[in-house]
């Protein structure tokens, strides 16, 4: 299988606006946010689907999402933190962690078009980050 961007991120070889990294899972902030915020977990292994991760592997990306979800919360003291696993953009298994307000927010689709804001982006980071 070819490396998909999220390995290339995980390499070293993209850049990227990590948020939590260990040795089995790196969390780091989606570049087209549907909310200031928005952060990508996905596992250092790349398995294309989530629900073929083996179970320890599932898990380490689920004790991630939590860990790096009440962060976002404590952080950015949003009213919710929502999950979404869509599976169809990045051949690499990975959950998506959204601060909302409303359903709204959490249902918003970003403009992929747009230039990342770079600034915005760093600046979330800096306080997102552990």
């Amino acid at each position: 299988m070819e490396d998909s961007i999220f390995t290339k991120i995980v390499k070293g070889e993209i850049p990227s606006y990590k948020i939590y990294e260990d040795d089995y899972t790196l969390a780091f902030l989606d570049i087209h946010p549907v909310q200031s915020g928005h952060t990508l977990v996905i596992p250092k292994q790349q398995v294309e689907f989530l629900w073929d991760l083996d179970d320890e592997i599932y898990q380490r990306v689920m004790a991630t999402s939590k860990k790096v979800a009440n962060r976002i919360k404590d952080v950015i003291k949003p009213s919710f933190v929502g999950m979404q696993v869509i599976g169809v953009d990045v051949a690499h298994a990975h959950v998506h962690l959204i601060p909302f307000s409303s359903v709204q927010e959490f249902r918003k689709v970003p403009n992929m078009t747009e230039e990342p804001d770079h600034n915005s982006l760093k600046e979330t980071a800096r306080i997102l980050a552990f």
